[in-house]
């Protein structure tokens, strides 16, 4: 086992290129170069297999997985006798440019039996078609670093009747809905052939032509970005399209947040987000995506229960930093700002934590010098002191107190 003493040390993040991500937010933030217009979607700092950040030391690099493997002092006893030789949580930046996937994610129990069927079938892990990367769940809090837009669980009754009666091309649903219910309704839009999809949404389509939508606060707007999205790829209309009108459209400010559980269905749709979730990869998509679908597997682990958004705006747990609670034992998200000279102090130190600065610059313990866009981690059992630049702003991820 390799001995490396404790300290504060400097971590490079690992950046996802989906896609749908932006092409200036994460660049511009770590001083990466994006000549050709690259989209980075997503900056991983933390020890996931599947692209863990890389810890830069004086005289050496390693992955943050290897350094945990080799030298679990820094995660510390109690989180290793529960979470084993990895950290419990995985924090990450996103740059939303086009709307993701309608997604969930699964339950403990679910995550464990879907992770090990697909072993035993011999799917590799990193198979366009495997839905299970790891065996862990994977609830999640995101906070808005920008204006923030997304689809969030079922609309309330209320609600979806006022959507099926007020949309045209969803007339149709509401006597089945009002019969049957959002299940019914919605387990057969996502299960009808593609052909009838095509048909039923054609009218859509040519209605938003006509008048384009432009308020970024209706569903009509991001149906008709789904449209030129992901139509002129694939030649139809994507059955996501529905999950727009029937899921809560949310709109969130700079430093509000919500938390998604288990099972609840929801896409983001634009905009830059701190996210913080469990150390997972654990993702079924039913639409919006050129990425796998698999809509059984949604469909089965999917909450039906109408959901009111609760937004998160943080709860105040000393000058300088604001808590993002939630109700999972996994992680805590919280947001440091700090005047020129004022000084944050560590309260306590249960595993360890990563911290990235978003504005201005710090000093830790007076010796160690970070600046915007750079991450780095703190190991457990070692408290630390931040001394801020002008209008520092930093987020630190780690588990709750």
């Amino acid at each position: 086992m390799v001995t490396l003493k404790l300290r504060v040390v400097k971590l490079r993040g690992a950046v996802q290129h989906y896609d749908w991500g932006g092409k200036t937010y994460i660049p511009e933030l770590t001083g990466a170069e994006n000549r050709v217009g690259k989209p980075f979607a997503e900056l991983w700092m933390g020890d996931h297999a599947g692209a863990p950040a890389t810890v830069l030391l004086p005289d050496a690099t390693m992955p943050l997985n290897r350094l945990f493997e080799t030298t679990p002092d820094w995660l510390g006893k109690k989180m290793t006798a529960i979470f084993g030789n990895r950290l419990p949580y995985l924090f990450k930046i996103l740059d939303v440019r086009s709307m993701l996937s309608i997604q969930l994610h699964p339950d403990k129990v679910a995550a464990a039996a879907g992770f090990r069927q697909e072993n035993e079938a011999g799917i590799p892990l990193n198979a366009p078609n495997r839905n299970f990367k790891d065996d862990n769940h994977k609830p999640e809090i995101m906070v808005a670093l920008s204006d923030f837009w997304l689809l969030h669980g079922f609309r309330s009754e209320e609600k979806t009747a006022h959507i099926l009666t007020s949309i045209p091309e969803l007339n149709f649903l509401y006597p089945i809905w009002k019969s049957e219910g959002i299940k019914v309704i919605y387990r057969y839009l996502m299960e009808m052939p593609q052909e009838e999809t095509d048909v039923l949404l054609a009218p859509l389509a040519a209605r938003l032509a006509a008048d384009i939508p432009e308020d970024k606060n209706h569903p009509d707007f991001w149906a008709w970005r789904a449209i030129q999205t992901f139509r002129p790829t694939t030649g139809r209309y994507d059955r996501g399209i529905f999950s727009i009108y029937l899921f809560n459209l949310v709109h969130l400010k700079p430093g509000e947040g919500i938390y998604q559980g288990a099972g609840i269905p929801h896409a983001y749709l634009e905009g830059v987000n701190a996210e913080l979730m469990s150390n997972s990869d654990n993702v079924f998509r039913g639409g919006l995506t050129t990425k796998h679908i698999d809509v059984p597997l949604l469909l089965q682990n999917i909450h039906f229960e109408p959901v009111i958004p609760e937004v998160i705006r943080g709860v105040s747990r000393s000058e300088t930093e604001i808590v993002y609670p939630t109700p999972a034992p996994d992680f805590e998200l919280s947001c440091i700002r700090l005047k020129k000279d004022q000084q944050y102090t560590s309260k306590s130190i249960c595993g360890p934590h990563i911290l990235i600065v978003l504005e201005g610059s710090v000093m830790v313990n007076n010796t160690q010098p970070f600046r915007r866009g750079d991450c780095f981690l703190v190991p457990e059992g070692l408290h630390y002191d931040l001394t801020g630049g002008a209008n520092s702003v930093l987020y630190k991820a780690g588990l709750p107190i």
